[in-house]
């Protein structure tokens, strides 16, 4: 089965899944209201320098102030005059000598950074002022003088054929890191990105001479946009669209920046929700499970707190059929891959400890663990794991580089004080929408019916009203709103009248 970009545009939310072989190997969610902001770059103001923590609060115009880490503190103005020689830095090791925090910026000091971390939960965003611009095919940093190729291009012969090319184009003392998309690129494609990419940071530079603190001088595209650029690709197989708006968007942004792939695009017109069609809306419901089931009857708990995700294996209905050890070993192999999956599919970072079930045999935990090691490899997040201990533990390391799936669309559940979860209105409003496109024609009469909690029917007057005025005029009935404060937050009705 080949693979495919999905993308699925209703109104204020757009959500974008990858499907590798049939499976949902990623999957992203982003609303207009709160859309994210990493790559951003801002004119920001020094706040507070902290010597004891090695770093600063800088102020970008958001309600928390953002965290700059001394490492992360360059002055652009040196980048523009200094020699390659003087600026003896790469990206991996910024072997220049340190100085501390104190000595590099002031409060009230103005500043170019970039985030780099959304913000999370109490944390405010991090930030830091060595700038990275990417493209289809290059990643841009005019303050790093270094070449980098992408460690999934695996030809020595092709990589330093494109390190070749970056070398003879890039400015001096700046730097580029070579995509995975750019493996048999010609050198006219991949030096096009270059121009594109240095004219927009020279763009930048021109509007931070007029900028007053904090002031927002470039943005990040969205979300539909760049999962086309990052995620797809002729290999991807297709990428399909089913708002027709987007899907021109997306055209033409293919057409611009990767015009070998627009034949691959497509605009989905069936009634069938498209993430129904390609069984996605039901892996997401899944995505949300504290239990996760597997093939075998055994099955994982994921628990969420605030300094670590846990998760257990446990045999459940599985019996085996051989030796009790064997019996563990099969669960815990099948269990690797479901982790490793869900890791992916609900964007967990930050330190997570996996208890598999306890092996006697140093054999099969190295054996599990090698499995472990090699599921990883296809997460394109970084990662780090420790062997397994004799307990049967695993520690390991997730890079966090946005809000995982659970936090975005769930919110602290206030039927029991926090200890659990139920799904935001927003999350629901949506899921009504969703539910009159499939049963709108099946409902007779000439009123639909929509009764749920009010947060969830405010939702749907106040941010999806041109959404309701479409499915009227798509199923020439009116849509009726009732708040119910009886109905819990996840509970609805759709009536016909």
């Amino acid at each position: 089965m080949s693979d495919i970009l999905v993308i699925n545009s209703t109104g204020q939310e757009t959500r974008v899944a990858l499907v590798e072989s049939g499976i949902i190997t990623e999957f992203y969610v982003e609303r207009k209201q709160d859309r994210g902001i990493v790559g951003h770059v801002y004119q920001g103001r020094i706040l507070r320098v902290l010597p004891g923590m090695q770093a600063a609060f800088v102020d970008i115009g958001l309600e928390k102030a953002a965290f700059l880490y001394v490492a992360d503190v360059y002055d652009t103005h040196e980048v523009l005059t200094q020699s390659v020689e003087t600026e003896a830095l790469t990206r991996g090791s910024r072997a220049r000598p340190r100085k501390p925090i104190e000595e590099l910026v002031k409060e009230g000091q103005h500043v170019l950074v970039q985030v780099a971390k959304e913000p999370i939960g109490t944390k405010g965003a991090r930030v830091t002022s060595h700038i990275s611009l990417p493209g289809r095919y290059l990643v841009y940093m005019p303050t790093v003088d270094h070449i980098g190729v992408s460690r999934r291009i695996e030809s020595e012969e092709e990589r330093q054929r494109l390190r070749d090319i970056i070398d003879e184009a890039r400015p001096p003392g700046s730097g580029f890191i070579v995509r995975t998309a750019s493996e048999g690129i010609s050198a006219e494609h991949i030096q096009r990105d270059m121009e594109v990419l240095i004219m927009l940071w020279q763009d930048i530079l021109r509007r931070r001479e007029h900028a007053h603190p904090p002031e927002l001088l470039y943005e990040e595209l969205d979300l539909a946009l760049r999962a086309t650029r990052d995620l797809f690709s002729k290999e991807k197989g297709r990428l399909v669209v089913d708002d027709a708006k987007t899907f021109h968007r997306v055209r033409n942004f293919v057409q611009a920046c990767m015009p070998e792939v627009v034949d691959h695009l497509a605009l989905y017109d069936s009634p069938k929700p498209i993430f129904d069609a390609y069984g996605i809306e039901i892996e997401i419901d899944r995505s949300l499970a504290r239990k996760v089931w597997l093939k075998s009857g055994g099955y994982i708990v994921i628990d969420h707190t605030e300094a670590l995700t846990s998760i257990d294996v446990n045999t459940g209905r599985y019996v085996g059929k051989n030796t009790l050890e064997d019996t563990i070993v099969k669960i815990n192999l099948e269990a690797v891959e479901e982790i490793v999956y869900q890791l992916r599919l609900r964007s967990i970072g930050g330190l997570i400890i996996i208890d598999f079930i306890d092996m006697e045999r140093p054999s099969n935990r190295e054996k599990v663990y090698q499995a472990l090691e090699e599921a990883l490899k296809a997460d394109r997040v970084k990662t780090n794991a420790l062997k397994i201990s004799e307990f049967g533990l695993v520690e390991m390391t997730r890079k966090r580089v946005r809000e995982s799936l659970v936090q975005f669309l769930c919110e602290e559940c206030t039927y029991c004080e926090g200890k659990g979860y139920s799904k935001s209105a927003e999350t629901v409003a949506y899921e009504i929408i969703r539910e009159i496109l499939r049963e709108g024609n099946a409902l007779p009469g000439a009123v639909l019916v929509v009764q749920a909690h009010p947060s969830v029917t405010d939702v749907i007057m106040e941010e999806e009203h041109e959404s309701v005025e479409q499915l009227e005029r798509v199923f020439g009935k009116s849509i009726r709103l009732m708040p119910s404060r009886g109905f819990h937050v996840e509970q609805y009705e759709i009536t016909s009248a």
